[in-house]
């Protein structure tokens, strides 16, 4: 017998700047949640417009310890790092970078989205890693938008995008460490679903346009809030007949560590003398550097 999940807390994003200067709507970490274990922070880049020449990125920065997953919407984006490797994100691409022992990265708005300026939008979810994951070796899953599977309801009025999981029949493409659930769902009105979520996993569901009803009470959840989830197997999804617009909604849930967490900024470890050992790993040029551009 199934059991449906309810909303225990309903957490409003804060607004914050990220990187070089770009805006972004935050849930968590706040004053009020630090994380959500397995998951250390979730941002939303934008939506923003911007005119040539002022868009921003995150210009080089280590990491240790975790994952990072860029999901980008609308804008273009290219990412460097200490290792050589070199890529570019557009609509729809993701991009699961396990950071592992560490690197130093970067991610900034590509030359031709410099020139042309427009809407830039999308997201970043740090994942946090097992102890016994914490030092493997760094790796990235690229993804382009179209190898990104999607499903439909039968009636049509839902659509996902299967970053990592599984959603309406479909499997995603991308390999975790630990299990997760990341999919991207677009309800028109009148929508409803019920999406299997394993008991064992915790996770929540954020909110970036519209209203979404979620759980077992219909919990009204709105553009820029998100909704953390209690026990069950299932989840309800919906959007209001009446509902002037669709909703976006990112359900994102994962199997909790139970871990100790130290982190302090780019670095999340177990124990304060693993942060130590990362910063001076990093101050040694142990995690490398970012080879300049050829002109």
């Amino acid at each position: 017998m199934s059991t449906a999940r309810a909303v225990t807390k309903v957490v409003q994003t804060v607004r914050t700047l990220e990187g070089g200067g770009f805006s972004v709507r935050r849930p968590f970490p706040t004053e009020a949640i630090d994380h959500h274990d397995p998951f250390l922070l979730l941002d939303e880049m934008g939506p923003m417009d911007v005119r040539p020449g002022e868009a921003k990125g995150a210009p080089d920065h280590p990491h240790r310890g975790f994952e990072t997953v860029t999901y980008l919407l609308s804008g273009e984006m290219e990412h460097r790092d200490s290792a050589g490797n070199v890529g570019r994100l557009t609509p729809g691409d993701v991009q699961w970078m396990t950071a592992g022992d560490g690197v130093v990265h970067s991610e900034m708005p590509s030359d031709r989205f410099q020139q042309t300026g427009g809407r830039m939008h999308g997201f970043q979810l740090w994942v946090n890693l097992p102890k016994r994951d914490k030092r493997m070796r760094p790796r990235y899953q690229d993804v382009p938008a179209a190898r990104i599977p999607e499903a439909r309801t039968a009636d049509g009025l839902a659509k996902v995008r299967v970053i990592a999981g599984e959603s309406l029949g479909v499997r995603a493409v991308i390999d975790t460490r630990t299990p997760i659930l990341y999919l991207h769902f677009t309800l028109q009105p009148g929508a409803k679903l019920s999406q299997a979520v394993p008991p064992e996993h915790r996770g929540f569901a954020y909110v970036f346009a519209g209203d979404a009803l979620v759980g077992d009470a219909r919990t009204k959840v709105a553009d820029g809030q998100a909704a953390l989830l209690g026990a069950g197997d299932t989840l309800a999804l919906e959007v209001d007949a009446a509902a002037k617009r669709p909703a976006e909604v990112l359900l994102i849930t994962g199997v909790p560590l139970r871990e100790p967490v130290a982190r302090y900024g780019p670095f999340v470890m177990n124990s304060r003398a693993e942060l130590i050992e990362a910063f001076e790993d990093y101050q040694a040029g142990k995690l490398g550097s970012i080879a300049p551009e050829l002109a």
